[in-house]
């Protein structure tokens, strides 16, 4: 064999391993973006669960308006409406924006930036909706008794269970969250480290 023909077929191998290279490269990538995505489907549809179910709450409280004759009333009424359209947006996209992250098109050190950002954006979302459920709490009630019973909250007189009652499903909320969130934590750390294995 000429020198001449092993150059060109050392340069035709050179090539086919090079396009094997960027072949295993994109399947990698892509293989790696499915890990990623897939660790959010599941707390998507969770969300996506809450915010139907929030929407719902809120669609019935605006129908029912009406119904909160007081100034105060009114105002918890509106309060209420407003935290049950507005967290569930707020988490769906802060969900959305961390999964929609494109490790292909960005390069290793923007992926990794770009997540930051998303999870910094999420777990603060996810911070933010534990500290307003117990807020709400203690807004709901009022507007559900004058709705369901027609009864105005803080005119009537209270059992003695109301007050065995709250510090439970505080007690309760407070736990749930905790779990929520730590849930949270494990599945962007989850992330995380599927994108980390990309720089070996």
């Amino acid at each position: 064999m000429q020198l001449e023909e092993m150059k060109t077929l050392w340069s035709e191998m050179s090539k086919e391993v090079e396009k094997q290279k960027s072949l295993t490269d994109k399947l990698i990538i892509d293989m790696t973006q499915e890990r990623y995505t897939n660790k959010f489907n599941k707390i998507l549809i969770y969300e996506s669960i809450g915010a139907v179910i929030c929407f719902t709450a809120a669609i019935f409280l605006i129908v029912n308006l009406g119904k909160l004759d007081t100034w105060y009333l009114l105002t918890f009424g509106i309060i209420t409406i407003i935290f049950l359209l507005l967290l569930p947006v707020l988490v769906l996209r802060s969900i959305s924006r961390i999964k929609r992250l494109n490790i292909a098109t960005n390069n290793y050190k923007e992926t990794l930036v770009g997540f930051a950002r998303a999870k910094k954006e999420l777990l603060f979302t996810q911070r933010l909706g534990i500290y307003l459920s117990f807020v709400l709490v203690l807004v709901i009630m009022p507007v559900t008794s004058k709705i369901v019973d027609n009864k105005d909250f803080f005119t009537m007189e209270h059992s003695a269970k109301l007050w065995f009652f709250l510090p439970v499903l505080f007690i309760f909320l407070f736990f749930f969250s905790r779990w929520g969130y730590k849930c949270y934590k494990s599945i962007t750390n989850s992330a995380e480290d599927i994108l980390k294995e990309l720089e070996s």
